[in-house]
């Protein structure tokens, strides 16, 4: 993996390595240069490992579309996991395409949405539009 990567598998204090070798039944190693060297009794914990790993080290692109799970509401917009461990936030006009008076009239904590990734800035916030994700099926484009 990008060595810059490793922080996200190895997670606060530990926590997120921890977490995947108890679920995956798994030893994992990560070195300093990002080589993940993966112990498994099973070939398919060893795959239910990588997996995890390699979603929690993808890059988020713009334009692409995703469906995520609603985590936080805000008067101005809603916080979308849109990746494990990758928010980004719906601004309230992003919400639909006609006029939102709450975030609540439209979504609720939990709910899965497709959004668009519309803007990744310098400080890596995540920017999404449920209103393009909508737009983009209505238009039939491919998924």
């Amino acid at each position: 993996i990008n060595p810059e990567k490793i922080r996200e598998i190895i997670g606060k204090g530990g926590s997120m390595i921890r977490k995947i070798q108890e679920e995956t039944q798994t030893e994992i190693n990560v070195e300093d240069d990002g080589t993940v060297e993966i112990a498994a009794v099973s070939g398919d914990n060893a795959r239910k490992a990588i997996q995890w790993i390699e979603s929690l080290t993808r890059d988020v692109e713009v334009g692409a579309l995703y469906l995520g799970k609603v985590t936080r509401i805000m008067g101005f917009g809603c916080f979308v996991e849109i990746l494990p461990g990758k928010e980004g936030l719906v601004r309230i006009g992003e919400l639909a395409d006609y006029h939102v008076p709450t975030v609540e009239d439209v979504v609720s904590v939990g709910d899965e949405v497709m959004v668009v990734v519309t803007e990744v800035d310098r400080q890596g916030r995540v920017n999404l539009s449920r209103k393009a994700a909508m737009q983009r099926h209505l238009a039939k484009e491919p998924v």
